[in-house]
């Protein structure tokens, strides 16, 4: 499928500067641009805190399923609120960050509220109790995204923002990828030891958390925004640009056909029946790939259009389901499935911060990242709880095959509404 439309409008070196405010002082044009020390400071608060996150996360399904007893349709449940909760809160936390231009502290209160739900874990032996605990987790997590992209944006120049959300998101994945690894050893050491995973995810929480209090810089986008032009005052009417509405309107799509990694790992252990233990592996090869990729990819989108790309990254998830849906088994299946979900999220978890940051002003910046990210969580929230069921009643090959034939039909459209959000001022619109 080839993919004609381009974010980067005929004539302008820096399309982007309009809509994120200036660059950071110092920092040089074009794809050569330093990325800044924030950037990596909270590459490495976000590391510390998916050791923690993505280490409860790589035993979640199996935590669930074999030793608390629940049924695929409860893990659907639990797993939709572990995803989409966040969205309760995502537009609040953006708006408290524009509102009062202080996004570190509130993202540490974010971050804050996670580490204290790592406490309940400790706790939690039931539906109920699990339930409320990833709920408080997640919502911890929807207060601090926004306001963390948001001084990722403040911090980049706007030609490399690909490049900053890729280097951070390629720093957040070494943690993604060291918590199952890490979950991996301890069951591999104590084969009933889920409860040390949870008292080695709260050490890491509360070590990520310490970072950002006494390391991350404080930056006031609105503030350092306004001092090279007139002041502007935040406002909700900033979010009313259309193609900010066309950017929400394609992540809902493509939201509610992403469902959760966890049933998909499910899928390849059934058809592989691979020993429990390893189950945590499946997360380090996803993320593996996918803190190989993120850097790159974040550069190639810089280059040739960050709308391209999120569409590139929907036909790799596109391919990963199918890959999980055939009925073969084997390592080389397997590692081609978790290869196209590192691709997916390389291609789409940054870059639809940075382009919510290119069709939002610097006064609003985080809350038009949160507004995208408050659609895609709520989206995959429906599209977890709805995949458990449809596993329940159609078997899970089925359910697989009906999502990727959703998905293959809703890419092309996709395509054609992010053309024209990010068609070029000059070109005349294309007949229907």
């Amino acid at each position: 499928m080839y993919i004609s439309f381009s974010d980067r409008p005929k004539g302008d070196p820096r399309p982007d500067e309009g809509a994120t405010g200036t660059a950071p002082a110092g920092a040089k044009p074009g794809a050569g641009a330093r990325v800044s020390s924030v950037v990596i400071a909270l590459g490495v608060v976000s590391m510390l805190t998916d050791v923690s996150s993505e280490s409860v996360t790589a035993i979640l399904p199996l935590y669930v399923t074999g030793v608390i007893g629940l049924s695929t349709v409860a893990y659907g449940f639990i797993d939709g609120i572990y995803q989409g909760v966040s969205a309760l809160v995502r537009i609040a936390g953006g708006y408290a960050a524009d509102r009062g231009d202080q996004p570190k502290w509130v993202a540490f209160f974010g971050y804050g509220v996670s580490a204290l739900a790592r406490v309940g874990l400790l706790f939690a032996s039931g539906f109920g109790t699990l339930t409320a605990v990833l709920a408080i987790d997640r919502l911890g997590k929807g207060v601090r995204t926004a306001p963390r992209d948001a001084l990722i944006a403040a911090s980049s120049h706007p030609d490399a923002l690909g490049r900053s959300f890729g280097i951070h998101r390629m720093l957040d994945t070494v943690g993604a990828a060291l918590g199952p690894l890490l979950a991996f050893v301890i069951l591999l050491l104590i084969p009933d030891g889920f409860s040390t995973v949870f008292v080695v995810s709260l050490a890491f929480a509360v070590l990520g958390l310490a970072v950002l209090g006494f390391v991350v810089p404080n930056r006031r986008p609105r503030a350092e925004a306004t001092a090279a032009r007139p002041a502007k005052r935040f406002s909700l009417r900033d979010l009313r640009d259309p193609r900010l509405r066309r950017l929400l309107l394609v992540s809902a799509l493509f939201g509610l056909l992403t469902v959760g990694d966890g049933f998909i790992y499910l899928v390849l252990q059934s058809r592989g029946s691979f020993a429990a233990e390893w189950f945590p592996l499946l997360y380090v090869g996803t993320n593996v790939a996918f803190l190989t990729l993120a850097v790159p990819v974040g550069r190639l989108a810089d280059t040739v259009g960050r709308a391209r790309i999120f569409v590139i990254g929907h036909i790799a998830l596109l391919a990963a389901y199918v890959s999980a849906a055939l009925p073969v088994a084997g390592a080389p299946i397997t590692i081609l499935c978790l290869l196209m979900l590192g691709v997916f999220y390389a291609a789409t978890d940054g870059i639809i911060a940075a382009l919510a940051t290119q069709f939002t002003p610097a006064p609003a910046r985080a809350s038009g990242i949160a507004a995208a990210q408050t659609v895609v969580a709520v989206c995959r929230l429906f599209a977890s709880t709805g995949f458990g069921f449809l596993w329940f009643f159609a078997g899970r090959a089925n359910a697989v095959i009906a999502v990727s034939v959703a998905l293959a039909v809703a890419i092309p459209v996709a395509a054609w509404l992010l053309r024209q959000a990010t068609r070029r001022p000059e070109e005349p619109a294309e007949e229907p």
